[in-house]
């Protein structure tokens, strides 16, 4: 250890850093790692940018509203089922939200749970707060662990759902079992939530131990704009505010959310059209290919690979990956766990794209026969 590393609290000098997808600067490649939208936002969000900034920018020196207050309360109207501005708090992506969570809720005593797999952004806040982990371990079927969870002695339990990175979903009928026998508060993240059947929203009212996370950077296509939100009693938020920094979302991104939120037509039609193409995709690895793909409610889909004589596996999987990067298309692969590491993520891009993809998939099977 350095003598500057030295400096730092022992818990921080020990850490690893979350590891992102790749973002490639230069031109060429077909992008399908990071569960970006394939399709641009609102043609409205370019329209309220222009008009936040003006023509000389001179709204750029004011500071932004501190609590996001007309955004909250648009959010709140949105959504519907009896929320308002008071159930809403707003974040710099749902990142910051879930880091003011664990801020709030969790620490060495009061640990923070979630299931394996899911965002490997948790455990991450977690040692950046000097907290506890307890890892509630998924099988390969997927199903929701509901006794070991309600045997949790967690503070704060995450739940990704639908899942990163299997894409697999959680019925309310299941969230309001694991309500009913966790006593501590249940975290439903729900990025990915747009391209799903099922919501946990309309459960708020009646389980106040219950908080919603929500995006914008998915189903809105506004990922380099920051914004995300929790839905949750006004108790929870207020808590969650005496943490916040301030002025945590700068004027743009509130102005750009709200020109989003405001155009619900164009986008139900985007999300409609990237479920359409995911849903094909799916057939095409299940049926065709012969791959094991879990049904996805997201807007990517976890699939294991098979060579070409049929095997699978992580050395597969590898290989598929790295082919498939060679030619300049980007997915993710998990390598560090039994569970994950025969598996590959892959973005659902536009039809074009996901083309590509399936005819260089093609192109690494014959390979492997010349």
């Amino acid at each position: 250890m350095s003598v500057l590393s030295s400096l730092a609290l022992p818990h921080v000098a020990k850490l690893h850093a979350y590891t992102p997808g790749l973002q490639p600067t230069e031109p060429g490649w077909v992008k399908l790692n990071t569960n970006e939208c394939p399709y641009g936002p609102s043609p409205r969000v370019a329209e309220a940018l222009r008009r936040e900034t003006g023509e000389d920018g001179a709204s750029l020196r004011l500071y932004p509203n501190p609590k996001s207050s007309p955004l909250r309360a648009a959010i709140a109207q949105h959504h519907g089922h009896g929320l308002s501005a008071e159930n809403v708090i707003v974040g710099n992506g749902s990142d910051d939200i879930l880091n003011l969570l664990v801020r709030a809720f969790c620490t060495r005593e009061a640990a923070a749970g979630f299931t394996f797999p899911s965002y490997s952004l948790y455990p991450v806040l977690v040692e950046i707060q000097d907290g506890q982990s307890q890892v509630i371990e998924f099988d390969r079927a997927m199903k929701l662990p509901l006794d070991r969870i309600a045997e949790s002695k967690a503070r704060a339990f995450f739940l990704t759902s639908p899942n990163a990175p299997t894409g697999v979903s959680f019925t309310n009928d299941e969230l309001e079992r694991v309500l009913a026998s966790f006593p501590g508060l249940l975290v439903v993240d729900e990025a990915y939530a747009p391209f799903a059947r099922e919501n946990a929203i309309s459960l708020l009212a009646a389980h106040p131990r219950l908080v919603v996370v929500r995006t914008l950077s998915k189903a809105y296509a506004l990922a380099g704009i920051r914004v995300g939100y929790a839905l949750a009693h006004p108790e929870i938020i207020d808590l969650l505010d005496r943490v916040r920094d301030s002025y945590n979302v700068n004027r743009l991104s509130q102005a750009a959310a709200l020109a989003a939120l405001g155009d619900t037509d164009y986008y139900t039609t985007v999300t409609a059209r990237i479920k359409a193409t995911r849903d094909r995709a799916i057939a095409e690895f299940k049926q065709r290919r012969g791959w094991f793909t879990y049904d996805s409610s997201a807007n990517f889909i976890f699939t294991e690979p098979k060579n070409a004589t049929g095997e699978s596996g992580p050395a597969v999987s590898k290989a598929a990956y790295d082919f498939l990067c060679a030619h300049k298309i980007l997915v993710r692969h998990f390598p560090s766990h039994a569970l994950t590491a025969s598996f590959l993520r892959i973005s659902v891009g536009t039809d074009d794209e996901m083309l590509v993809l399936a005819d260089t998939l093609d192109t690494w099977l014959k390979t492997q026969n010349a």
